[in-house]
């Protein structure tokens, strides 16, 4: 797996970019998890949305909540990378609202945004 570790007001955040990586379900989010813990020692995340199945970004299938739930249970701070503009769906759009004013799961439009939401948040 590929990821970069990046410094941030005192905070170890890993950015992943590892093409093959795909967050599926809530077994391959735990494997995620735990891999991270050990070989970067962080507790923050940045993933790209294209990792997840389109799935993910359909609330009645219960997949993003699964998946978000894992990162929250396992305290890993979460930020999902990608241009969101072109959903339209009104409880999606209620998730990243509410997601963005938290402090565990973020949606931003870059990464350098992800890393500010990440450093800023608690914890």
């Amino acid at each position: 797996m590929e990821f970069e570790k990046i410094l941030a007001k005192g905070k170890t955040i890993a950015s992943v970019n590892s093409y093959e990586l795909m967050v599926a379900d809530g077994q391959s989010a735990l494997d995620l998890i735990a891999t991270m813990r050990y070989e970067t020692d962080c507790d923050c995340m940045v993933i790209p949305s294209s990792y997840f199945p389109a799935e993910f970004f359909i609330l009645s299938t219960g997949l993003a909540g699964e998946i978000l739930q894992k990162f929250v249970n396992y305290g890993m701070k979460l930020a999902i990378v990608g241009d969101f503009s072109g959903y339209t769906s009104k409880p999606l759009k209620g998730l990243i609202y509410e997601c963005n004013r938290g402090n565990s799961v973020f949606f931003t439009g870059t990464v350098e945004e992800a890393v500010i939401k990440l450093s800023e948040s608690g914890g």
